[in-house]
């Protein structure tokens, strides 16, 4: 299919979060997971091709706007603990575009201070992001492939923002699933080497608890024609083992749901998780 190109700017009236990008090539043809992920969640950055995508996925795979809901309230959940626990500054691995329940927006409510550097490759989503958070000092926005840590902690706006002499939480929220990797452990462990003792590593990644062969199937034929087409899910112990080096908080690597929740979880509910999710801390190996 030969996609067309064309300069847009976008914006819908009366939302905060409302898409704003700067004028320039954006492709129209090709639906993408951070705008389609936005779309799920009630935002309104994406597009027609995007909205399209997303209605063909719930069609075949219904419980997706559940697990998008879950995989969010993970994240919420995850940096307010880390944020009591000290840490005041978080490296966001393919943060997507700015929805409500953002890293910063509840980093920053425990502590005004808090640094938060998000990082990823898709130009809508940095762009959009770099509008809403331009007069945020302590949030930087940077366009890179998280497949390439070096290029990604050289970034000015990582290695200008985040002092790795000190602890640092690295999320990696529903990425590693959609990206294309031989290897997402030492992926991991890279980023992992270049943070102190007392650093952090909040992680969620799709799994097939409730979603049947066929719903699977049916979603992956809808990826198949979007930026990220080979999405894959792993097992627990797949899973377990992109922790490695990190010392579990409690619950350990459970479904997403089940992650410290407000309430009372039941087994069906965090079976919609549709994937698992974990916090670990990075302890001193000299102990």
């Amino acid at each position: 299919m030969q996609r067309r190109k064309q300069y847009v700017s976008t914006e819908h009236s009366g939302d905060e979060h409302q898409l704003r990008i700067d004028p320039g090539e954006v492709d129209l043809d090709t639906p993408n997971i951070a705008r389609m992920y936005d779309y799920f969640l009630g935002g309104a950055a994406h597009f027609a091709v995007d909205r399209q995508a997303a209605e063909e996925l719930l069609a075949v795979f219904p419980g997706n706007t559940d697990w998008a809901r879950i995989n969010r309230a993970f994240l919420g959940r995850a940096v307010r603990e880390l944020s009591r626990r000290g840490i005041d500054q978080f490296l966001d691995l393919g943060s997507g575009i700015p929805t409500k329940g953002n890293v910063h927006e509840i980093a920053q409510q425990h502590d005004p201070h808090a640094r938060v550097a998000y990082v990823d490759i898709e130009p809508v989503a940095v762009s959009h992001a770099s509008h809403l958070l331009r007069e945020n000092s302590h949030v930087t926005v940077t366009q890179a492939d998280i497949r390439e840590p070096e290029a990604v902690l050289s970034a000015p706006g990582v290695a200008g923002l985040l002092d790795f002499t000190r602890p640092v939480a690295v999320l990696a929220v529903a990425v590693l699933d959609i990206i294309a990797v031989d290897d997402p452990a030492e992926l991991v462990a890279a980023y992992q080497r270049a943070c102190t003792p007392g650093s952090a590593f909040v992680l969620s990644h799709g799994a097939q608890l409730q979603a049947s062969d066929v719903e699977w199937a049916g979603a992956k034929e809808v990826f198949r024609e979007t930026t990220t087409p080979h999405p894959q899910v792993r097992t627990c112990g797949e899973i377990a083992e992109l922790c490695a080096g990190y010392t579990l908080i409690e619950p350990g690597l459970v479904p997403s749901a089940q992650w410290r929740p407000e309430r009372p979880v039941s087994e069906e509910e965090a079976a919609r998780s549709n994937g698992y999710a974990a916090v670990g801390v990075l302890e001193d190996a000299r102990r």
